[in-house]
């Protein structure tokens, strides 16, 4: 029996022994290894105050800053470190109503007494300064620093995006982001986020019961540095983007333009645009409605592209090196034209024509009969194999799909089946004159004012293109997506590119019967196109693509004048302008009226006001 009682007391010695060494390893982690705790249990006194860091700039191809930041500052609450105060005194410091700091207060006492949440946002550093110091007289209340976005000019709103709150679905998404940080929303902004955000820090202050500021905690030692945000470096020129909104001003359309050697955006003028600083601070949700609400003029659409157009007569010069490389017709190939071609109506000009002088003279006849070769050539076993293979050249140029853009909002545009054609005539129940109207940009095709600028810089470049993009450097060295930097070459072959380019020469610089003369420039080479797209809502749109110089070219340019009729009224004299902006720095003195007239020119009613950031 002694000994069965001694191993029992062993047996609960050795049992203490353990329980305690337990407790004491875990006091030990607690006390000395793990901060955790002890940071726990001092919440009461501790403020954890997040430092945002600056968003990185944005440079244009020049280095011309067009978006940088401003401070800002946001007024946080902890509900339970508040007290007894002038509520008066302080709404009126603030700006605020009574009833609107009641409603602040109890949206902070029911997300967390104890917890900071936001209770003023974006106090601009004006009032901050009065404010800063009479804080200590209302505890619970303290400033959190931020920065808002400051833009250099009114302008490039849809190309830069905007800045706003982080909603519960992104956070949801992205367990990067918090409650209260903002995110780039469109353009720029959007595309390039993650470089331009930087890195959150924070700060730890030790408060007393009055919610003042006593120091740091643990010297700062816990503390963590924010990093700024990469620099950005946009492929626009700012110059030439300002010039080309004060030319659709009080109209409403797009010009988007392109440098074709590497596939950058120079220009993308969407208008009715808007200040983007109109979407900054406390008062953008108010201009936001605004501005979504605006259904006759839709200032937030961007048409560069969104807005899906015919291209018309601009399309001609693909059917002309469609028919080209599939051989059924030579530089040399005329046809008549009787003011038309069946039941397609054509202007009046010298006839027959061949193709550069069809491309100068715009005429509907040849390239319908063009058109017709393409669908019924004999070398494939039907019309509908013959469209598909014409469409497969269509999708090359990067029609009917979206090229790849940083841009989150851009569409496909429309490019027609076999399938679509069968579905409304019945399989074989279609043929070339079914689909005529695609010959000349109409029927059921749409692109958008980016793609007619990239087609445009395809020719230009004689058989290839860059996708367009809108970045040419990220801070100090980081590359841009390879997939700019690579060429898409179209399957046509390089000299038959040179007869359409000779025609489209011809259509500025050419005698009688040319189309875009006004678009010519003294000492320039351009080369062009017009085109007047059917617009089934109202009167046609005015559209003129050009590229220049024709040797070496630097720039190639889309401009769509919506419910402008001919391309020679507006969209030429528009793009020839923008060019010459961008390659001579100005108008030359004997094309100041041109410059004038499209300046002045008001096609549409005023666009109503908003209110501003103050």
């Amino acid at each position: 029996m002694k000994d069965v009682y001694t191993n029992r007391k062993y047996l609960i010695i050795s049992f203490i022994v353990l329980i305690s060494a337990v407790l004491l390893v875990k006091l030990f982690i607690i006390q000395v290894v793990e901060d955790t705790y002890r940071l726990s249990a001092e919440n009461n006194v501790l403020r954890y105050v997040t430092r945002y860091p600056a968003r990185g700039l944005i440079y244009d191809r020049n280095g011309t800053l067009m978006v940088s930041n401003q401070a800002a500052y946001d007024l946080m609450v902890v509900p339970a470190q508040t007290g007894r105060m002038d509520t008066a005194r302080f709404c009126s410091e603030l700006g605020i109503s009574p009833g609107y700091f009641n409603e602040r207060l109890k949206a902070a006492k029911n997300y967390n007494r104890r917890s900071p949440s936001v209770f003023l946002k974006q106090i601009s550093a004006e009032r901050y300064a009065g404010f800063q110091e009479k804080i200590f007289m209302y505890p619970g209340f303290y400033v959190q620093p931020r920065t808002l976005r400051k833009y250099s000019r009114p302008v490039a709103a849809h190309l830069l995006g905007y800045i706003s709150e982080v909603d519960e679905t992104t956070i949801a998404a992205d367990p990067y982001y918090k409650m209260g940080d903002y995110i780039g929303k469109l353009g720029i902004e959007e595309a390039y986020e993650e470089e331009l955000r930087g890195k959150r820090g924070v700060n730890i202050y030790l408060v007393d019961v009055f919610s003042r500021v006593k120091g740091s905690y643990a010297d700062g030692k816990m503390d963590t540095l924010a990093v700024q945000g990469s620099d950005i470096t946009a492929s626009i020129d700012y110059g030439l983007q300002e010039y080309g909104e004060q030319l659709m001003q009080n109209k409403t359309g797009s010009i988007v333009a392109i440098e074709p050697q590497t596939g950058e955006i120079l220009t993308l003028v969407s208008s009715p645009g808007y200040d983007p600083s109109l979407l900054v601070g406390r008062v953008r949700s108010q201009n936001y409605a605004a501005l979504q609400s605006d259904t006759i003029f839709k200032p937030l659409f961007n048409r560069a592209f969104m807005a899906s157009y015919p291209p018309g007569s601009t399309f001609k010069p693909i059917n002309g090196l469609i028919g080209l490389q599939e051989k059924v017709i030579v530089p040399e190939t005329e046809f008549g034209c009787n003011n038309g071609y069946l039941f397609v109506g054509c202007h009046s000009h010298r006839s027959p024509l061949d193709l550069k002088d069809a491309v100068a003279n715009s005429c509907n006849s040849y390239f319908c009969q063009a058109f017709r070769r393409i669908l019924e050539n004999p070398s494939y076993p039907s019309i509908p194999e013959a469209f598909d293979k014409w469409r497969s050249y269509l999708e090359e140029f990067g029609f009917g799909k979206k090229l790849g853009t940083e841009f989150s909002n851009e569409l496909n545009g429309i490019l027609p089946t076999t399938a679509y054609y069968d579905r409304y005539h019945g399989k074989g129940g279609w043929k070339a004159l079914t689909v005529i109207s695609l010959a000349i940009g109409q029927g059921e095709i749409g692109t958008t004012p980016l793609q007619m600028a990239n087609m445009t810089a395809a020719i230009a470049n004689r058989g290839y293109y860059y996708i367009p993009h809108i970045v040419k450097a990220i801070g100090s060295g980081k590359n841009i997506d390879a997939k700019f930097t690579q060429k898409h070459s179209i399957s046509i072959d390089s000299t038959n590119f040179e007869e359409i380019v000779l025609g489209m020469e011809l259509a500025v610089n050419g005698g009688a019967g040319s189309t875009a003369r006004i678009a010519a420039i003294n000492d320039i080479v351009v080369c062009g196109k017009t085109g007047t797209a059917e617009n089934p809502f109202g009167e046609d749109h005015s559209v003129f693509i050009a590229f220049a110089p024709k040797e070496n070219p630097r720039i190639a340019i889309a401009v769509y004048v919506e419910n402008a009729g001919f391309g020679a009224t507006y969209a030429a004299p528009v793009a020839s302008l923008m060019i010459e902006k961008y390659l001579k720095g100005d108008v030359a003195m004997n094309r100041k009226w041109l410059e004038d007239r499209m300046l002045k020119l008001n096609l549409t009613d005023s666009i109503p006001e908003v209110e501003t950031q103050n």
